[in-house]
């Protein structure tokens, strides 16, 4: 049928009797074209609501309405796999060995001609029908992110119709987060071959990118979300396991951009400078704390920085560069996570709360150990999860801390 000729109960019942899957897709793509080549076809988006890796589909293969075979990956694109649908070309060969369909440059243009239909629809959908793209966004990022991980065509055509969604649940574009942070849009296809030249001669510099900042889990990172808010800063949010690869692969197409969680380091909107004239002072506070922490905690490596927050209810918190944190994902998406990494984070001190300051003025008394450790647990708890040693041993200090109350 043309797709005239078909209403929204057609497509949702014919998905329906299929797939035998009682749940409604979130829209469709009707595929009916008759040159340079015979196709015609269905792929629906369902709700995808998992983990990537444990998203199964089906595109079912036809010749002419005889069944060929499911998902073959020489006809259709890799990262469509993840959508459900049924595609029936006659063109196609009904008897033939994957290597010769590998090999096949028709079948190379059948593949090419659906992820570009694919990406047309979707461009389409977020520039006239922005809101309902919205609202199937978050189901359908993972696919289009796969999507442009595994084809740079399909990603040049969605660099404008992949989203963002900010603090406020927001959905902004890579543009309106560049501009949102003050910095500029480049366009890579519009480069001169002196602008290519430099760029392959040097890096641009760190501090002239434009930082977006990120969160991975709004829950877990709140304490560092809510100092973000009181200076007025924006964040996106990015938790799904398939955004870490692609804010890599973002940053390698849009060189004046850098990716940053917000618990990376603490920004300078969030701290005081220090007086000329307290320099000195300050200096001794912070060697003496660094000597206190190491000590009560018996890690002489431990990295602590002490600074002076504007957030006075912040006693302390946890840092882990950007850097770090990108090596630490890759090892253990290659299951290296064992492997030793020496220090990566760092225990940042308010010098301006009373309990750190308690600390320096207490210097080897019995409760200046206890709330040294629990600073250090409870940074630990705004910035990941403790293993069950250090949340049994947080527990019972917290029982001991409450007991110290009643004496």
């Amino acid at each position: 049928k043309h797709p005239n000729e078909c209403s929204k109960e057609d497509y949702i019942d014919f998905y329906r009797k299929v797939f035998m899957d009682y749940k409604e897709p979130l829209f469709w793509i009707h595929l009916n074209m008759d040159y340079p080549f015979n196709l015609k076809g269905i792929l629906y988006f369902p709700k995808i609501n998992t983990e990537y890796d444990s998203i199964e589909g089906t595109i079912k293969l036809y010749n002419n309405q005889v069944f060929i075979a499911d998902n073959i990956k020489e006809v259709i694109p890799e990262f469509l796999m993840v959508l459900k649908g049924v595609i029936d070309c006659p063109d196609l060969p009904l008897n033939v060995s994957r290597s010769a369909l590998q090999n096949d440059g028709f079948v190379n243009k059948i593949s090419e001609y659906i992820s570009k239909k694919v990406a047309d629809k979707l461009s389409g959908m977020c520039k006239t029908k922005r809101e309902d793209y919205e609202k199937y966004w978050d189901n359908i990022s993972p696919f289009i992110k796969f999507g442009c991980l595994k084809d740079e065509k399909f990603c040049d055509k969605m660099k404008d119709a992949v989203l963002f969604k900010n603090l406020d649940h927001k959905y902004l574009t890579l543009k309106d987060c560049i501009e949102a942070n003050g910095g500029t849009v480049e366009d890579p296809n519009a480069k001169t071959e002196d602008n290519k030249a430099d760029d392959q001669n040097t890096e641009k510099k760190e501090e002239d990118k434009t930082i977006i900042y990120y969160v991975t889990d709004e829950i877990q990172q709140s304490q560092y979300i809510n100092m973000f808010k009181k200076q007025g800063m924006d964040a996106v949010i990015l938790g799904h396991n398939i955004d870490s690869p692609f804010i890599t692969q973002l940053e390698q197409r849009n060189q004046n951009i850098k990716f940053q969680r917000i618990d990376a380091d603490v920004t300078a909107g969030a701290k005081e400078e220090v007086a000329e004239e307290e320099k000195e002072a300050f200096q001794k506070t912070s060697d003496s704390l660094v000597e206190i922490f190491r000590k009560e905690l018996g890690d002489e490596k431990l990295d602590v920085k002490i600074e002076k927050l504007k957030d006075e209810n912040i006693a302390s918190m946890m840092t882990l560069s950007e850097e770090n944190r990108r090596m630490q994902e890759m090892m253990k998406m290659y299951g290296m996570s064992g492997m030793d990494m020496g220090t990566t984070s760092t225990l940042i001190l308010n010098a301006n709360h009373p309990l750190v300051q308690y600390v320096v003025d207490h210097k080897g008394s019995e409760n200046t150990s206890i709330i040294c450790k629990q600073l250090y647990d409870l940074a630990m708890l705004a910035h990941k999860p403790l293993n069950p040693e250090e949340m049994t041993a947080f527990v019972k200090r917290s029982n001991e801390i409450m007991m110290l109350l009643t004496k």
